[in-house]
Order: structure tokens, then C-alpha cells, then sequence
């Protein structure tokens, strides 16, 4: 269990983490969420006892990082995937870990085969490992105390879709084992796959905390319908049809409409109602990336200008 309560951390005049207060439990894969500069971050530093609140608590099992007699094997954590001597091969790496906390070779040969590095790999010095390779041996050596309480930074940078599905099942497979799993990520296509709950910060405050699917479900995007046709004019005469039977209709291009407040069984009938002619009819589910765009919109420090498009997309309105 990882306990946080009123966690504030200012640097000068900047707070990164204001009044923080939420509880990641066990048994679970908990996804902390947030724009770059939200404080996700800062928030694992305190709760690693890398940086000191500047207000509140950041508790481990009940006990400040600090506290803790075997840290190793109470938590594990993967912050910086290049936090390894550029000389030192990663074997070396890991058995120089765990000899420095009481850990056995035998360990170190069961995390490098667990994250598929095998004995060339791990014989490479850290400067020549790729970034894929460089997280593995980082998340070796957050496994390495087999811990109850594990913090995951962006662990899939680097990885190819393969190694992606493999973070997923390992987290998964964790926390299924009752371990507090929390897993840092800007990738939210991943985190709708992989999180069981969520915590969204903004600007260093709490915005949610609350089971993926309820999160998804409570932003302001809705499950949509997209719809295709070849007949440009009949689809102007569905869209203001489906606008007058209580849809919201985005015209995109003169063959595409997206719409929302009706399902894809009642417009394919008011199509066929007016004989327009389809060739996609696809319900579209809400996503999380909608769902955290919308939780986060007045949370973004740097935002970029909207690109120009030259695709065309207006709103039919009932008349």
C-alpha cells in the first residue's frame, strides 16, 4: 500500500505537488495520469524519498521510505531507465545491487531470464544498450527484492509492441500476486488495457481517483457512431435527420459523419428510412484518451497551437 496525504512540494515559487491525498492499494494496477509538468514524477521521488515534501506524507507500507530496514525488498522502482554506470555491464549492474542488500546470484540469473535479457545482453555495458534494453534491465532491477510495492516510470519507452505486451501482462501478473502495482504513463491507448484504476493529476492537484472504467465513462466524450457513404448529398439529407432525432452530427468531408446520442442500429434505420446508400456504419466506445484530453484541458502547461487541417468538419444543428 502506497498512502499519500497532503503531499505539497514547492521548488521556490513553483508547486509541484499541491495537498496530494490518495491511496493506491493493493492487488491492482493503478495508473497515474497527467500532462508533462502535472507532478507524477516529483510524486515518486517523494514517495522514494529522492526528494523531501515540503508538506504532508508519502508512506510506504505505512513508513516513510526513509524508515524502511530492507527497502529493496519492500519496494522496487523504475524511474530512469539510464540510471546505470556507462562501463558497467548490466549483470554487473544487478549483482552489485543485490550484493549490497543481502540478495543472492541466483536472484539476479531469475530477473535478467524474467525480463528476457539473455547472457550477451546482460554482458554489454550500460552506454551500448538500447532504450527497449536499458527499461528491461531497469525493471530486473526494481524485481530484484521480489517487492510487495512497485513504482513504474514511462516503463514502456523504448520497447517494440512486443516487449509493450509484456509490460502489460507483467504488471497485470503482479498485481494479480496482491502487489501495489503504479505505473506512470503518457500512452493512454496502453493504460485502457492495462490500469484498473486511475489517478489523474493537474497542475500537482488530484483531478481524479477512480476505476479506469468510471473515469472513461465520466469525461465529457461519448461513445460515437462513424458513418461512410458515397452519396454526398444523401448523407447532408441523414445528417439533418439524425440531427432532428436528437443526434450531434459532425460532418467530416463530404463522404463522413460522426455522431453521438444515437446508437448504430437507429442510424443505419433512419438511412434506410431515406434510402442512402452506406459503406461504414461503426460504433466508435469513448476512450480514455477522449475521457483524460477533456479531465485535463484546463491542466496543460504547454500547449501547442492548434495545427491547421484541410479536412473539412462543421456541426449539423436540428432545424
Amino acid at each position: 500500500m502506497i498512502t499519500l496525504r497532503g503531499l505539497t512540494k514547492r521548488f521556490g515559487p513553483t508547486t509541484a505537488v499541491d495537498d496530494l491525498t490518495v491511496d493506491i492499494a493493493p492487488g491492482r494496477v493503478t495508473g497515474f495520469l497527467g500532462p508533462n509538468g502535472a507532478g507524477k514524477s516529483t510524486t515518486m521521488r517523494m514517495i522514494l524519498g529522492l526528494d523531501r515534501p515540503t508538506a504532508g506524507r508519502a508512506l510506504v507500507d505505512g513508513r516513510p521510505y526513509r524508515e524502511l530496514r530492507h527497502p529493496l525488498h519492500t519496494v522496487g522502482a523504475l524511474l530512469d531507465a539510464g540510471a546505470i554506470h556507462p562501463a558497467r555491464p548490466g549483470r554487473a549492474h544487478l549483482l552489485a545491487t543485490a550484493r549490497s542488500n543481502g540478495i543472492g546470484r541466483r536472484r539476479v540469473d531469475e530477473v535478467l531470464a524474467l525480463v528476457g535479457l539473455d547472457d550477451r545482453a546482460a554482458a554489454k555495458p550500460g552506454r551500448t544498450l538500447s532504450l527497449g534494453m536499458g527499461q528491461r534491465l531497469g525493471i530486473a532491477g526494481a524485481l530484484l527484492g521480489d517487492p510487495p510495492v512497485l513504482l513504474f516510470d514511462e516503463p514502456v519507452n523504448g520497447l517494440d509492441p512486443d516487449g509493450v505486451r509484456w509490460i502489460r501482462q507483467l504488471t497485470r501478473s503482479l498485481a494479480a500476486q496482491g502487489r501495489t502495482v503504479l505505473v506512470s504513463s503518457h500512452l493512454m491507448s496502453e493504460m485502457q488495457q492495462t490500469a484498473d484504476h486511475l489517478v489523474v493529476i493537474g497542475r500537482g492537484r488530484l483531478i481524479a481517483d477512480a476505476p479506469t472504467a468510471e473515469v472513461i465513462a465520466g469525461g465529457s466524450a461519448a461513445a460515437s457512431v462513424r458513418v461512410r457513404g458515397p452519396q454526398p448529398a444523401g448523407l447532408t439529407a441523414l445528417a439533418q435527420r439524425l440531427a432532428g432525432d436528437g443526434g450531434v452530427v459532425e460532418v467530416d468531408g463530404p463522404h463522413g459523419l460522426t455522431v453521438t446520442g444515437l446508437t448504430a442500429d437507429r442510424v443505419g434505420d433512419l438511412a434506410y428510412e431515406l434510402g442512402v446508400a452506406l459503406h461504414e456504419l461503426t460504433p466508435v466506445a469513448a476512450s480514455l484518451e477522449q475521457a483524460f484530453m477533456a479531465l485535463t484541458d484546463g491542466s496543460v502547461e504547454y500547449a501547442a497551437a492548434p495545427a491547421d487541417s484541410p479536412t473539412t468538419h462543421h456541426r449539423i444543428e436540428a432545424r
